[in-house]
């Protein structure tokens, strides 16, 4: 049995949960984690079953190319991942540094990786620390690469699904995506998985389309 969008949101939560339990003693003694920790479990449990941690990569893509202030997207994967591809504008920090990196209040910080769960427990991290304005990106490069730079839609689509597509296609266009009507093959991997293969596969086939 498939597990439902409430228990996989669950999973994650309480996945980040415990690696932040599991380090924080180690960040105790500095003056960032002393002056802005709160980790409210109740609020933060409240955020996640409205949905609030996250934002979808049609909905980021838009905040790039609007040029949303303040933005700060941070890619989680190792540099060898980021040199390959990366979402523009963002920048690496590698998970283990993520709390001793200096962030503004006032900034909107966006967090992704792969397939995996480092930018879960990473909006942990950053919420323990007092930080309210941050997500991660809900299905991870994957979901960029299908739904920014590989947008497709059904040619027995409703009209409002066309209206849609339509402004999901302008974003697309911004980056250098190739919209399509019809069926597309998925970038994401039908297992979770640890190596950048199935990146590498569809990065491949984005730039084969000369974008």
């Amino acid at each position: 049995m498939m597990p439902t969008h409430n228990s996989r949101q669950i999973v994650r939560y309480l996945g980040g949960i415990a690696v932040v339990l599991g380090v924080m003693a180690a960040f105790a003694g500095s003056p960032r984690r002393q002056t802005n920790a709160r980790l409210d479990l109740d609020r933060l449990a409240q955020t996640v079953e409205r949905d609030d941690d996250n934002v979808t990569a049609v909905e980021l893509g838009d905040w790039i190319r609007n040029r949303r202030p303040n933005l700060r997207i941070v890619d989680l994967r190792d540099s060898a991942e980021f040199e390959d591809y990366h979402i523009p504008t963002a920048e690496r920090i590698a998970l283990t540094s993520l709390t001793s990196t200096r962030f503004r209040n006032d900034e909107t910080v966006v967090l992704y990786s792969g397939g995996d769960g480092r930018a879960a427990q990473g909006w942990v991290f950053l919420r323990a620390m007092g930080f309210t304005r941050v997500y991660f990106l809900k299905g991870g490069l994957y979901e960029w690469l299908d739904d920014v730079m590989n947008p497709a839609i059904s040619p027995s689509a409703s009209e409002n699904e066309r209206l849609e597509f339509r402004r999901v296609s302008e974003i697309s266009r911004y980056f250098g995506g190739a919209p399509m009507v019809g069926e597309r093959k998925s970038s994401r991997p039908s297992i979770e998985v640890k190596s950048n293969g199935s990146v590498r596969e569809a990065v491949s086939r984005i730039r084969g389309r000369g974008c």
